[in-house]
């Protein structure tokens, strides 16, 4: 966290990416992989105030190294998504007294962490190859077993077994329930109701449990949240959970926060106010391709690349799960690797040819974004006011960022694109042969990976 980029230049003349940092350094490379994540860009509340508190305050994108004791303390925490709800049950069982402020309350289903088995860790040992490929060639490159048949296709004793059965596997397999759970709002409804059921018999009392319930987005149209006992922590008598919808937070002070109706003070505050996703860390930094565009300019109206991994405009820069492709959508592995692979592929194959550069053409690009945003819209996904979309950054323009098209079926599209010769991409000017390389030497060492 020393070093940061601040800007990555393309030199027309020399076809080269001048990158430089906060401390000076430059470095002058061929190609730039922009390696820095989907949710690595925290995004600081914009709550009157922040800067005035005057405890300890802690955001939990940042979270110290050393570990963090809140014994007798009164905390807040403002945010419910995915790491608030990992850390509000620890953050319960130490603190005198902890305030959650809840504006939008999330689809939970349990993780049941636990050691693994002796025999899942043989099976694993013995198919992890055939493992490896399912998830690959899967919706959300997961090993799990989806659904084929429509949650309303089928009695609703049988619904709520399968219900069942996915609520004691836990994590994500609750997707792979029923084939229309993202395309169908009826059928969708099935699988909300019953997470709702499940909040509603495990915490006590029923007007928390209300606040709790997510009724006003699709189930899981919102990323899924896991947890390990979440729920329950609401039923301890030190904490309170405060929805900022009936009552919103009007300023930060400097020994806690006022709400509408009430001013609270704490001893620590902390903010589980998630990140601006997909594209926060690149539009940090000064971006700029063929006749000095920005890439925050191309991308004013909503970020637009071709296949989430190139932008046109922009020779020899990748994207690693950039906006575009299934990202956030899918195991990050899986994609990250497959990224991985095809940018070395593809850098591989401009140098075997003696290109200088390889670069997505505006008509490919074009429709890509057409395509991306044509899979969204059959589904329940961009009814959500959601960071896929960018709701949760004042501003930020509007449009469902991923590709929901699955992971298996994109792999299949960048693998064609590929054997058809990089089809959507123009290469330009041909280097001396001395620049050829033979197909099995290693990537040019002028790539310059940003990352975290």
């Amino acid at each position: 966290m020393e070093t940061c980029v601040t800007s990555a230049i393309f030199d027309e003349t020399a076809s080269r990416w001048d990158v430089r940092t906060n401390r000076g350094d430059r470095t002058s490379a061929i190609y730039c992989i922009m390696a820095t994540g989907c949710l690595s860009a925290p995004k600081v509340p914009d709550i009157p105030g922040y800067e005035r508190f005057r405890g300890k305050s802690y955001h939990t994108a940042r979270w110290p190294e050393d570990a963090v004791d809140f014994s007798g303390q009164q905390v807040g925490i403002i945010g419910t998504g995915s790491s608030a709800i990992q850390s509000i049950p620890i953050v319960a069982r130490q603190a005198s007294q902890l305030f959650v402020f809840q504006r939008t309350p999330n689809f939970i289903v349990p993780a049941h962490n636990a050691p693994l088995s002796q025999e899942a860790i043989e099976d694993w040992k013995a198919n992890h190859l055939e493992y490896r490929q399912q998830a690959r060639t899967s919706l959300f490159g997961l090993v799990a077993t989806q659904g084929v048949k429509s949650a309303l296709e089928i009695s609703p004793e049988e619904r709520e077994s399968e219900y069942e059965q996915r609520w004691r596997l836990g994590g994500l397999s609750m997707y792979g329930a029923f084939a229309d759970l993202f395309v169908n709002k009826d059928a969708n409804e099935t699988a909300a109701d019953f997470v709702r059921s499940k909040v509603r018999g495990i915490v006590r009392d029923p007007a928390v449990a209300e606040k709790l319930l997510p009724k006003d987005y699709p189930f899981g149209t919102k990323r899924i949240c896991v947890d390990t006992g979440y729920y329950e922590t609401f039923n301890r008598n030190n904490v309170t959970l405060i929805d900022t919808r009936s009552t919103p937070i009007q300023e930060i002070t400097a020994t806690g926060l006022r709400t509408s109706e009430t001013e609270y003070q704490f001893d620590s505050l902390i903010f589980a106010t998630g990140f601006d996703a997909f594209t926060g860390a690149l539009r940090k930094i000064d971006i700029r391709g063929r006749a000095g565009i920005r890439l925050n300019e191309k991308w004013s109206g909503g970020p637009r690349t071709y296949l989430g991994l190139t932008v046109a405009g922009f020779p020899n820069l990748f994207l690693i799960t950039g906006p575009g492709s299934p990202s956030v959508l899918s195991n990050m592995v899986v994609s990250i690797e497959q990224h991985v692979d095809w940018v070395a592929d593809c850098v591989a194959h401009v140098r075997r040819n003696g290109f200088v550069s390889i670069e997505a053409t505006l008509d490919a690009e074009t429709a890509w974004v057409a395509h991306v945003n044509e899979v969204s819209g059959q589904t329940l996904f961009p009814l959500a006011n959601s960071w896929y979309v960018g709701a949760n950054v004042p501003g930020k323009p509007r449009g469902f960022m991923p590709y929901i098209g699955g992971v298996g079926a994109y792999r299949q599209k960048c693998e064609a694109v590929a054997a058809n010769g990089y089809e959507g991409f123009a290469f330009e000017a041909a280097l001396p042969r001395a620049y050829f390389l033979p197909e099995s030497q290693d990537i040019e060492p002028a790539t310059y990976v940003i990352g975290r």
